[in-house]
């Protein structure tokens, strides 16, 4: 085996985002179709309700005929099948429902978690995916993974462990968000993890615990790569250079897809990496209409498996919610793959006098002040989402050497970029670091005061 090679799959990946690629995309969608038809329930009842037959799909472009489906459809069919596990995984997967390996599923915070099945027949694509992001992250064989991501997540949590098994040469530690902070620095130490896979956040407050719970900082632990995912924070300037400099580490973005971020020392966002397996689109979330993919474009990612054997894993235009921003402009790292970056979700999205904020330009505005604040903050509202009456208040802890006469030119700083960055002049609320809880696993920022009244 080559080490030094810069892909994983030298033959397919040299050619993503190429117009061989899209040929061999559309073939790919042209032939598997009727078999994903005649298999699962779900897509075939999507097709005949929006008056589509296999006949209709003979390009890419003819999947905009297809309704988009995501979280809040998934929520229908559950309540239309009354919460019976075995009718959604009929749907879901027709007669592929009888080679489920794994059930995972969403966190549920945002409503109902939604199930996601892994078959077996699914795990060569989900190996192959797994292989090329770990490559990019210059994961080789001896390193040691600890895996901290909840368990039960989609894709991040049990899943990994399967699409790790065919990775050469390296050790699996998977002790898993659930089982707590300590309980995860003793396993690096004890093992000798040189790999991290988990949440920004908790990268981020391991910083903070590593101290009191083994009297060393979180760079003793010997972590030399973090591969974090599963919300934004990696993505961040001013998160990246605290948790790099602070692990001695080179921290990678993953998720939302199939993507991964580059070695290049500015962030250029994720690299697509599984053109040949999924194809993707970026659909506007209010109009439902496609939105070309050209260099800047904004939209929700849209989903397509293109084999049958991954349809019980993603299906047919499916969307996980997350808003995108794209890059087509070559990356200055020189790796193929046209490139993405999370601006935010649906379901989390607020309309202040007619602006659409998301938690994640939030959150990027306020890291980008630390150490004047601690980075954790919350949206406060008082009335159910989307529609908040300006100003949008939001509360936020300042740093630990900020004097409490120094907040009034803080706010007017922080308030300045938001308006800046994110078109609004929120009302402020600073409270003492370490005042929030933090969560080893995904972060809420959204306090909905409305439901304690």
């Amino acid at each position: 085996m080559d080490l030094s090679r810069p892909y994983w799959n030298m033959e397919v990946e040299p050619k993503l985002n190429t117009p061989e690629m899209r040929e061999l995309q559309n073939e790919k969608l042209v032939r598997n179709m009727p078999a994903i038809y005649d298999r699962i329930p779900l897509v075939r009842k999507r097709m005949d309700e929006a008056g589509v037959g296999v006949e209709d799909i003979r390009s890419l472009d003819d999947l905009q005929k297809i309704p988009i489906y995501g979280q809040p459809q998934m929520r229908e069919l559950l309540m239309e099948v009354g919460f019976d596990m075995k009718k959604i995984l009929h749907m879901l997967m027709g007669d592929m429902a009888d080679d489920v390996y794994v059930m995972a599923a969403t966190s549920g915070t945002t409503g109902i978690p939604t199930p996601y099945p892994v078959v077996r027949s699914g795990l060569p694509l989900m190996r192959e995916m797994n292989n090329r992001i770990l490559w990019r992250c210059g994961v080789r064989p001896g390193h040691k993974i600890v895996l901290a991501f909840g368990l039960s997540m989609f894709l991040a949590g049990s899943p990994t462990l399967l699409a790790l098994e065919d990775f050469p040469g390296i050790t699996i530690i998977p002790v898993g968000a659930e089982a707590g902070t300590e309980r995860i620095i003793n396993f690096t130490r004890l093992f000798g993890g040189d790999v991290l896979m988990c949440t920004p956040s908790l990268a981020l407050h391991l910083i903070e615990r590593a101290p009191e719970i083994m009297g060393d900082s979180v760079k003793a632990l010997g972590i030399k790569i973090l591969l974090c995912g599963a919300e934004p924070g990696a993505g961040i300037p001013e998160v990246r250079e605290r948790i790099e400099r602070e692990y001695g580490a080179k921290l990678f973005d993953a998720g939302a897809g199939a993507g991964v971020s580059c070695d290049h020392p500015e962030y250029q966002g994720m690299h697509w990496i599984a053109d040949d397996m999924v194809y993707y689109e970026l659909v506007n979330p209010e109009t439902g209409k496609n939105v070309p993919l050209q260099d800047g474009a904004t939209g929700l990612g849209v989903f397509t498996t293109l084999g049958a054997e991954g349809s019980g894993i993603m299906g047919i235009r499916m969307t996980l919610g997350d808003v995108h921003q794209v890059f087509t402009s070559p990356c200055p790292c020189g790796k193929s793959g046209f490139r993405y970056r999370i601006v935010g979700r649906t379901d989390d999205m607020l309309k202040v006098k007619g602006v659409m904020v998301y938690p994640a330009q939030i959150k990027s505005v306020v890291e980008s002040f630390i150490p004047r604040t601690t980075g954790e903050f919350r949206i406060l509202l008082d009335e159910p989402p989307p529609r908040v009456v300006p100003p949008l208040k939001i509360r936020i802890e300042y740093g630990e050497q900020v004097r409490e006469g120094d907040l009034a030119s803080l706010t007017e700083e922080v308030q300045e970029k938001m308006h800046r960055m994110v078109k609004i002049r929120p009302e402020i609320q600073w409270i003492p670091p370490r005042t929030l809880p933090r969560s080893d696993k995904k972060t809420q920022y959204i306090e909905k005061l409305y439901e304690k009244k």
